[in-house]
């Protein structure tokens, strides 16, 4: 053998004549192909004045002095070029560029060492896709100075800059800026199907949570403007979102659950329902804010959007410490209804513009401490054992036209009547025009309950018979 097999450097042979001659040559080679500076790997040919030691790497297509010597090392010794062809695992230093260069076999490529690699792998493989890849236990990112910064940039708002956390190479949580400029939060069982479970608004900071449909779920979207919901019986599902017209909600209730589980804020909430016959009792919430809910039917002919269930009542509050009101709607048609509209404690419910049909108990029950108001004009069409019954709550009523149709039949049992105030219960209906004729008991009052008609006279009620008060009840 008379090269050395890796670095082709010239043994000095037995009995050789002239030895300096190989040494030197030996020495010139490893002064030039060892600690590789390059100056420059985009010539083809030599450069003008090189100085002596001078090395770079031949690009293609070469030419001149330096012609069939692409990628290999040319080195300026002793006033004339030196070619070395470089072997596969050789590392350079590109001065010029200020990275590290790789012969791998083919070709110079960039290298982890420093400038701008294309691929690196710490004990793992990097690719076109991941071009930064470290399979280790732990990855440290620490200070330089006082404080340090993980970036992650996209190019526009439609683009996406996260975090991505997977099992076994699936995602199964994700978060950052992802289709838009506000910071998701998301979670998938698959890697296929996502869910999002927190959103938050990069221009108010507000956080919603899309998934949390009620608000047992620990948190609620603040409303930032009036919103309206829409119900349509015979088109809607439960599973829309109900913000327009083609995607409302099949029942009034869900509607009534979506908005309990806002944060309304100072913002009202409108719940419109479309024309037909809704059959469910609807329990209505407790709302978050200082805005109230209105849930309004056809304005124009309350007979449109009826509410008519088998029992129970049409709308129900127990406990609500929240301001509803009911409009443009027919409560009861077939009578089975125990109730048109039930309050229980801390509840508040406006009604006007409504049609009251046939109930078996009452028009409208308030008791332990809920409020009933009518805040504009309205229909009684059907028969009641009461149309208002107060019991340690409030009624009233100031000021209304209230149109009586058919001549409604209300009880004389009891402490059945057109209106019954029982129990300290107050009832307020000052200065109303009654329109129409009844039958039935016109008041009843008892147990220090009220009923107040600013002095208008005992038989200024709807009913066929007169009144009564007992057990320090009160008529004025």
């Amino acid at each position: 053998m008379e090269h050395t097999p890796n670095l082709g450097l010239p043994y000095i042979m037995a009995a050789q004549a002239q030895k300096h001659v190989t040494h030197n040559e030996a020495i010139r080679a490893l002064d030039a192909i060892l600690y590789l500076a390059i100056q420059d790997r985009t010539l083809t040919t030599s450069p003008e004045d090189p100085e002596e030691g001078a090395r770079y790497i031949v690009a293609a297509p070469a030419t001149a002095n330096w012609a069939g010597h692409e990628n290999e090392i040319a080195a300026f010794q002793d006033g004339a070029w030196m070619f070395y062809p470089p072997r596969e695992g050789w590392i350079a230093w590109l001065t010029n560029e200020e990275q590290t260069l790789l012969w791998n076999g083919v070709a110079w490529t960039a290298f982890g060492g420093g400038g701008t690699p294309t691929e690196f792998g710490i004990n793992a493989t990097a690719d076109a896709t991941n071009r930064l890849s470290v399979s280790s236990q732990a990855s440290l990112f620490s200070h330089e100075g006082s404080s340090h910064q993980i970036k992650i940039n996209k190019a526009a708002p439609t683009d996406t800059a996260s975090t991505l956390y997977q099992t076994t190479f699936s995602a199964r949580a994700e978060m950052g800026l992802m289709g838009d400029d506000d910071f998701h939060f998301k979670v998938s069982p698959d890697g296929a199907a996502w869910h999002e479970a927190i959103v938050i608004d990069k221009d108010t900071g507000s956080v919603t949570l899309p998934n949390t449909a009620l608000p047992s779920g620990g948190g609620r979207e603040l409303l930032a403007a009036p919103r309206t919901y829409y119900v349509d019986g015979g088109a809607g599902s439960d599973t829309n979102t109900g913000l327009s017209a083609p995607d409302a909600f099949a029942t009034i209730q869900k509607a009534i659950d979506i908005v309990a589980s806002l944060d309304l804020g100072i913002y009202d909430v409108t719940i419109q329902i479309t024309s037909g016959t809704y059959t469910a009792t609807n329990i209505l919430k407790p709302l978050v804010g200082s805005g109230r809910c209105y849930i309004v039917g056809d304005e124009g002919t309350p007979a449109n959007v009826t509410i008519d269930v088998a029992s129970n009542a049409c709308f129900t509050a127990d406990n609500t410490y929240a301001i509803y009101h009911l409009r443009g709607m027919k409560l009861a048609t077939t009578g089975t209804p125990g109730y048109a509209i039930k309050a229980m404690g801390p509840s508040k419910i406006y009604y006007g513009n409504l049609d009251f049909g046939t109930c078996t108990n009452s028009h409208m029950y308030a008791e332990n401490g809920a409020n009933i108001e009518a805040d504009g004009n309205y229909t009684i069409s059907g028969n009641s054992a009461y149309h208002w019954l107060v019991s340690a709550a409030n009624v009233q009523v100031v000021g209304r036209t209230i149109s009586l149709t058919g001549v409604p039949a209300f009880g004389t049992i009891g402490t059945q009547a057109f209106a019954a105030g029982l129990r300290t219960g107050a009832l307020v209906v000052i200065g109303n025009t009654y329109v129409g004729t009844a039958t039935g008991r016109r008041y009843f009052a008892s147990s220090n309950g009220l009923v107040d008609t600013n002095g208008a006279g005992t038989s200024h009620l709807p009913g066929a018979s007169a009144g009564a008060v007992a057990t320090g009840g009160e008529y004025i």
